[in-house]
């Protein structure tokens, strides 16, 4: 049997799912996931590879009206995602029901020259019948396939691989049989340490933050790696709150994404973060480019 390969976009609009699915599917953490809007802000590999295929799967930021020099790198970041892909995967959740922006979203989709695969994501918190009430709203848009899942569980999850490897074509393996992304180890860290703040900060802060990793260092003595990194935001108020009274907040920050560090590198680490105030960094294409985002 010849060897099938191909690359898979996983598209969708903020917050359906897609980097949870992304994590699930190759079983290990290599995006970021939040319950904030625009959390992946770059495309992210995730490398799937058997004895018989290998699908590498593109997770893009949620599509979105741009308002800066971010965001139109995020909508890019979408539109190269659409290019020359084998299989076009559309994330719909299930909670928020197929509305005006997944509509507008599926006609766009449905242009492409790629065969377009429905994943409706979070099915673990509605009912049934209403479940079934969505999948013939989506089927009447003529569909390849409909898939419910619950990619936070992993249910449905391996019925998705299977049809998404139906349409994979003879290929060569792009990737070593051991990779499960190609982001570079300080992008993924720098987005490690971003998501813990994502998640402790209050709602107005987190789409004005960065995290920058200025350098990283391994000891061969101690066998620790040292990682220092940069949270840049844009005002001296959201800095006293990404600090927190007595450097607490930017403390419990950096003491969860050491965890996270920790599984990455397989050693111990030192984790340095200072906050830096920049503002309307997001208009700044050296600092974006720094971060990772280009």
């Amino acid at each position: 049997m010849d060897f099938i390969s191909g690359f898979v976009s996983i598209i969708g609009s903020p917050n359906v799912g897609k980097s949870t699915l992304l994590n699930s599917i190759v079983k290990e953490k290599i995006s970021i996931v939040s319950d904030k809007a625009q959390t992946t802000r770059s495309t992210v590999r995730g490398i799937l590879t058997d004895e018989t295929s290998q699908m590498v799967f593109l997770d893009t930021p949620g599509v979105h009206t741009p308002k800066n020099v971010l965001g139109e790198h995020m909508s890019k970041e979408v539109n190269d995602a659409l290019e020359d892909v084998d299989s076009i995967l559309f994330i719909i959740d299930a909670k928020r029901g197929y509305g005006n922006r997944d509509k507008e979203l599926m006609k766009r989709l449905k242009k492409q020259n790629a065969p377009l695969i429905v994943a409706i994501n979070k099915i673990d918190i509605i009912e049934k019948d209403r479940l079934l009430s969505l999948m013939a709203d989506i089927a009447a848009e003529g569909v390849e396939e409909i898939i419910p899942i619950c990619a936070k569980d992993g249910d449905g999850v391996s019925e998705l691989i299977s049809v998404l490897k139906a349409h994979l074509k003879p290929g060569v393996m792009y990737y070593p049989t051991d990779m499960v992304t190609d982001t570079p180890e300080r992008i993924i860290a720098a987005e490690m340490i971003r998501e813990k703040a994502l998640l402790n900060l209050r709602e107005e802060v987190p789409h004005g933050i960065g995290v920058e990793i200025e350098r990283i260092e391994y000891d061969e003595k101690t066998k620790i790696t040292s990682v220092h990194a940069l949270i840049y935001c844009e005002s001296a108020g959201h800095k006293s709150i990404v600090i927190g009274k007595g450097g607490s907040m930017l403390k419990k920050i950096g003491s969860e994404a050491r965890k996270d560090l920790i599984k990455l590198f397989g050693t111990k680490i030192y984790l340095e973060v200072w906050v830096k105030v920049k503002e309307n960094w997001r208009n700044q294409g050296s600092i974006i480019k720094g971060m990772g985002y280009e």
